[in-house]
């Protein structure tokens, strides 16, 4: 077994503390047109805070969908201090699923930008949910007579729902409390070695819980954070010149895009960390990441939404172990678990289970799909409670190291994002001409996998296959657009008469 291990804070406080840790004048949040000292970002979040506190009640769901920005980055903490429960929403994503994460969270307001909200049908918001246009809920926060000091609020209360995608279905909203939140940040800011100097540029989406604990660890280390939303992935290397970055995360397929373009010698330089999950590094990558940044140290990680993060490779071990997914980070327990709810012996496939205070509070409204995903932890643990039962095997090695095996479910990993083959399939039924869809992730170098369709044209889908396209660009967010479509005339069947998914698969591979 991987045993946790503890740093020096394992004491878990209010999320909103986490901006009261840096030095008054030291910069906290460097956007485009302007920089927030932790003391205006204290400022910033105690109005919007209190804006908050007279708008909704305790425990009201406020939905943000924007680009990263003053708005996006404090949101989390005023939510926090205000007693409300914060939905941040990936920006990429359109309106079916935006109004379908609204519906289901029961938001009571829902801040975002103008195109956004203009995109939005009359059905889209739930009944007693109000939309703001973001411009508009600063200016009235900034107005607001009302400011909330650092909270005394119980750290097991539910302070962030963060949707994500499952095996199947609609995306699923994972609950997390302010010591899910404050426990990643300090086990992470632990592990890292983040120091007050560090500048992390923060280019994953903050609807992710990998996004968003690039601002929450920066902060609990006393560290500034530089938001950025990228077109090119030579605007990365451009904004780590610009802002000597210390700290890089992204997911493999970035990785690849990043490697191709040059990097000016200033732009290298300052890196002193490369911190990688979403989706595993190749051997290649390594290789690629250790020639391009010689002198950065390169954190491996893996993790789960429904438990943060659960291991990183300590990056003195990276070369010789490049694929290993490392050990246990700080508050995690990992266990490799055999099919009896006992220990594997080393080299023996199981799956991988997170005990610890991570483990998140279950899905939002959704008791199935969390007794399916969160059970007590197996004897062996020393947390016991609930634990994450990730459907991910994997095997320890003699050292206690773990590696990937496979999945249990059909999830498709492309560009760093977790898409429900279901979801895809569903909207292309939607369309009305398909009768049959499956969504399938192939392996692919660039992206992860690769999204291939195999779809069989409705007797009135008309011209199915110039038409299809169109549809799903209008309805589902670029990530999830198949990057091939096949068409069949007849869907091969399995024993019991399912569309035989693993035929398709081989297929496909061939």
């Amino acid at each position: 077994m991987t045993s946790p291990v503890t740093p020096p804070d394992p004491d878990a406080r209010p999320l909103d503390w986490l901006i009261e840790r840096g030095s008054e004048d030291d910069p906290a949040l460097v956007l485009r047109e302007t920089t927030f000292s932790f003391g205006e970002a204290r400022e910033k979040v105690a109005r919007l805070a209190g804006w908050l506190s007279e708008k909704l009640e305790r425990g009201d769901r406020v939905a943000s969908w924007a680009a990263k920005g003053e708005l996006t980055c404090l949101l989390p903490l005023a939510a926090a201090r205000a007693g409300v429960v914060h939905v941040p929403i990936n920006p990429l994503l359109k309106r079916a699923q935006v109004a379908h994460i609204l519906a289901d969270s029961g938001a009571s307001l829902l801040v975002a930008t103008g195109a956004r909200l203009n995109s939005l049908e009359e059905d889209d918001l739930p009944p007693g949910c109000k939309a703001l246009d973001e411009k508009d809920a600063l200016a009235l926060a900034e107005e607001c007579p009302v400011t909330l000091p650092p909270s005394a609020h119980d750290v097991d209360d539910l302070v962030a729902i963060l949707y994500t995608s499952g095996s199947t279905g609609s995306p699923k909203g994972v609950m997390l409390s302010h010591a899910n939140l404050w426990l990643g940040a300090v086990a992470v800011a632990h592990y890292l070695e983040l120091q007050s100097d560090d500048v992390v540029l923060a280019v994953l989406p903050l609807s992710f819980d990998y996004g968003q604990n690039q601002l929450l660890s920066a902060w609990y280390a006393g560290a500034s954070v530089v938001p950025l939303d990228y077109l090119f992935p030579r605007d990365v290397a451009k904004a780590c010149a610009k802002h000597s970055v210390t700290t890089l995360a992204a997911v493999p397929p970035l990785w690849v895009q990043l490697l191709e373009v040059d990097w000016p010698e200033d732009a290298v330089t300052p890196v002193r960390r490369l911190t990688n999950s979403g989706g595993a590094l190749t051997v290649e990558l390594v290789e690629g990441l250790r020639d391009k940044f010689k002198k950065s140290d390169i954190f491996p990680m893996y993790g789960l939404t429904e438990a943060f993060r659960s291991t990183y490779l300590d990056p003195d071990l990276v070369a010789a172990h490049p694929t290993s997914m490392g050990k246990a980070i700080p508050f995690a327990e990992i266990l490799v678990i055999d099919d009896h709810g006992e220990v594997c012996d080393p080299g023996v496939e199981g799956e991988l289970v997170h005990c610890g205070p991570l483990v998140a509070k279950g899905y939002w409204q959704d008791d199935e799909r969390t007794a399916e995903r969160f059970k007590p932890a197996p004897q062996a643990s020393h947390y016991g409670g609930m634990a994450v039962w990730s459907g991910d095997r994997v095997k320890r090695d003699e050292d206690g190291l773990l590696h990937f095996v496979g999945r249990r479910d059909a999830m498709i990993k492309s560009s760093g994002n977790r898409i429900s083959p279901q979801e895809i399939e569903s909207a292309a039924l939607a369309t009305g001409l398909v009768a049959e869809a499956v969504a399938l992730g192939v392996p692919d170098e660039r992206l992860g996998h690769a999204i291939h369709l195999i779809a069989r044209a409705a007797k009135s889908g008309g011209n199915a296959r110039e038409e299809l396209p169109k549809a799903l660009a209008r309805e589902l967010p670029n990530f999830m657009q198949p990057h091939v479509i096949h068409w069949k005339d007849t869907m091969p069947l399995n024993p019991n008469g399912k569309i035989d998914r693993t035929a398709l698969a081989r297929e496909i591979a061939a």
